[in-house]
């Protein structure tokens, strides 16, 4: 049902980054390329790790967890932050998000990372209630900040 992600599954995992950002209003914003993925996941020097989620009957992929390994100075070890977290909406409800998280936190408990963090939109009250059901609880007392595009241009050309 979950296994972890090949150079093979690069086209799935385009499809699926499109339409994560079409659910989340935001398809403009998916620009990365097939290639680009494929250098972060499989590259030299990856990145970034994914595992997939497969029907159980046909074994195709139905959704994917991508993710990369953060640091906390606080805690002193590795953590795991989830960038997305997809599982197509005809597939919802078979377990699938599950297992996909339920791997991350097998795989920090294995290695000795202390945290699995991810952000979820304010809006995606289907989600918010299934993290919290799996004893997830809100960071609320923070505020994630971004800089992007001009922002992150000007600051970056600062001397």
């Amino acid at each position: 049902m979950i296994r972890a992600a090949t150079p093979a599954d690069i086209p799935a995992i385009h499809t699926f980054v499109r339409e994560l950002a079409e659910y989340e209003k935001a398809p403009h914003e998916a620009k990365a390329t097939p290639d680009q993925l494929h250098e972060a996941l499989f590259g030299e020097r990856p990145a970034a790790y994914a595992h997939i989620a497969t029907d159980d009957t046909t074994g195709e992929p139905v959704g994917f967890a991508l993710w990369f390994l953060n640091f906390s100075t606080w805690r002193g070890v590795h953590g795991i932050y989830l960038e997305d977290l997809y599982v197509r909406p005809t597939a919802r409800g078979g377990g699938h998000g599950k297992a996909l998280l339920t791997e991350l936190a097998r795989i920090c408990v294995e290695r000795g990372y202390e945290r699995l963090e991810w952000s979820v939109l304010n809006w995606n009250a289907p989600s918010i209630a299934f993290y919290e059901a799996l004893g997830a609880r809100p960071q609320d007392e923070w505020t994630v900040y971004r800089l992007t595009d001009g922002a992150l241009r000007t600051l970056g050309s600062t001397a």
